[in-house]
């Protein structure tokens, strides 16, 4: 492959931006093949998003900055090209599908670049009608972008950059608001069009362990402005380095590590399903029978139930039918389930910005029907997915006091409530900052903070980690635990994020369909191929290690592997 040219190629890059005292990449030595397809992690800052945005020529043409050392993309300076040449080169998905939908339908959108180029109406027809195709969204082309899930607005993404014959396509962390099932389907999708179509293919992904459901040639770590590695997915694998930079390893892997197995690449560890366990099955049988697990005392108090709960958006489409379940005091629960079945719909009731059409929600065993979004807001705290859709004051301060300042509490009071409040989220020096000056992590826990200082007994979270590397998944996590067990608040936590749901929560309520199908351990809904298949979730990778080294019970060795990652974090 090392004989042609590369179509990307870094020589000594390196690139400040015009606002920043220290340059976000150094020294970038870079090549790309064609039709390579090479995934890039590294954790949040580290500057594979500018090293993306290199390619695709938004640094310089819309973030200026200073760069030093050579830049070729298919043999030409990006500058020289401009901004509209390199679209006809590089074609970019990018992680809010949203914020790139230009037409009504999604057959407009898809033929934007061919109405730029302007193409014949019947020529232009036909592309888009094959690029669906491809992708997958023939069905879907007189429908509006609005009206799609994360998975389809996704394929109507890719066809939008694909239609017009790119030679690069960029996807920025493709996996970021799909359900798990979905997101196989979408790796898998850009597999089959990196083989069908001779294009190259770069991926930046936080979730490895999915995004490696499909074989990638390299994958490139970045590192504070520098590129760590670039290695083979096998041999950086068992390298060591995804810790050192504090990437999430696969769990498979990391259960390995705990049973004492030095992996080495001829294992293949690339996919659990395909790696050879046969030098390992002995460690791993042992470690899991020396786990002595201590038995959990049920909390029986209810702080939320649901009872024979219905919800319709449109007469006679129910979108929630008989929902029955208790939340006790104290727990951490998880809801989880594909895109679209339910889940936010039914935050949205217990918080009283929908009204059901039947069933009773009880707070600690009274009927909320007749109380007011304030009045339950008093009670029930809701963070929303994106920080950015609660934040209304540029002000720290102004916007964790915004909920007391509205209903009248003295001044000094909601001086001692904020500040207390900041402490606790770790946000006190900050106190005095403005909003926009705080990472996406950091709005989070602003977030978290302007719900927290209202003294909620519940809180619900709609995708806590979404985007978030490993360390601010690991810092919101475990500040969310603490609230949990200092504090003694319920949380309920909508999320896509298996880890999350394995590591951080005792108890899954399953949604599909609009129903409750499974109420269940983490362990439990994530060894059930069934209830696992009809709700877009994934199998974990511990259930399939599990089953390799003849280990008869893999449900008992998921929940040994979550107690040991528990005792481990809370040891340290």
């Amino acid at each position: 492959m090392n004989q042609i040219e590369p179509i990307i190629e870094f020589k000594d890059f390196t690139f400040k931006y015009r606002a920043q005292v220290e340059p976000t990449l150094y020294d970038i030595n870079l090549s790309v093949y064609p039709g390579e397809k090479v995934l890039i992690v590294g954790p949040s800052g580290s500057g594979k998003s500018t090293l993306a945005h290199c390619i695709n020529g938004l640094v310089p043409f819309s973030f200026p900055g200073e760069t030093t050392g050579e830049l070729f993309i298919k043999g030409q300076k990006p500058e020289k090209m401009g901004i509209f040449g390199l679209s006809k080169i590089v074609g970019t998905v990018l992680q809010d599908t949203d914020g790139q939908f230009v037409g009504l339908t999604v057959a407009e959108d898809i033929a934007f670049a061919l109405e730029n180029d302007c193409l014949k109406q019947e020529d232009m027809k036909k592309r888009v009608s094959d690029v669906a195709n491809v992708v997958e969204v023939n069905e879907l082309l007189h429908h509006a972008p609005s009206e799609l899930s994360g998975g389809q607005k996704q394929r109507v993404s890719m066809a939008g950059v694909m239609v017009d014959d790119v030679d690069i396509l960029l996807f920025d962390e493709p996996l970021a608001n799909l359900d798990p099932a979905t997101g196989k389907k979408a790796i898998a999708l850009i597999d089959q069009i990196s083989r069908d179509n001779d294009v190259t293919v770069l991926i930046i992904e936080h979730r490895l362990e999915d995004a490696l459901y499909r074989d990638v040639d390299r994958i490139i770590v970045v590192g504070e402005g520098r590129i760590v590695a670039d290695m083979s997915p096998d041999e950086l694998l068992c390298s060591g380095i995804l810790k050192e930079q504090g990437i999430r390893e696969p769990l498979y892997l990391s259960a390995l590590e705990h049973a004492g197995c030095t992996v080495l690449p001829q294992s293949k560890p690339q996919h659990i399903e395909s790696m050879d366990l046969s030098p390992y099955e002995a460690k791993v049988t042992e470690w899991f029978k020396q786990i002595e697990r201590p038995k959990k005392e049920p909390v029986t108090e209810e702080v939320i139930g649901i009872t024979d709960l219905c919800f319709s958006y449109v007469p006679g489409q129910p979108i929630l039918k008989n929902i029955n379940f208790s939340i006790h005091r104290g727990e951490m629960v998880s809801i989880v389930g594909k895109n679209g079945a339910g889940k936010t719909t039914l935050s949205n009731l217990i918080c009283g910005f929908l009204t059901p059409d039947q069933g009773e929600i009880r707070l600690n065993g009274a009927d909320i029907s007749g109380l007011s979004i304030k009045e339950r807001g008093e009670k029930i705290g809701l963070v929303m997915q994106n920080p950015n859709q609660m934040i209304s004051k540029p002000m720290i301060f102004d916007e964790i006091a915004l909920g007391l300042t509205v209903r009248g509490v003295p001044k000094d009071e909601i001086k001692e409530r904020v500040n207390a409040t900041l402490k606790i989220c770790g946000l006190y020096p900050f106190r005095n900052w403005p909003v926009s000056a705080l990472s996406f992590g950091q709005k989070k826990r602003v977030t978290i903070a302007s719900i927290l200082v209202m003294n909620p007994d519940i809180l619900i979270l709609d995708e806590p980690t979404a985007g978030q590397d490993y360390r601010h998944y690991m810092e919101i996590m475990e500040f969310l635990k603490e609230l949990n067990e200092k504090k003694g608040i319920t949380i309920l936590m909508i999320t896509h994020d298996m880890h999350l749901m394995l590591e951080y929560t005792d108890r899954a309520i399953v949604v599909a369909d609009g129903e409750i199908i499974m109420d269940s351990t983490p362990a439990k809904v994530l060894t059930d191929e069934t209830v696992a298949k009809r709700a877009y979730l994934k199998k974990t990778s511990l259930y399939d290690l599990a089953v390799k080294c003849n280990i008869k019970e893999p449900t008992e060795f998921v929940d040994s592997f979550i107690y040991y990652e528990r005792e481990l974090r809370e040891n340290v």
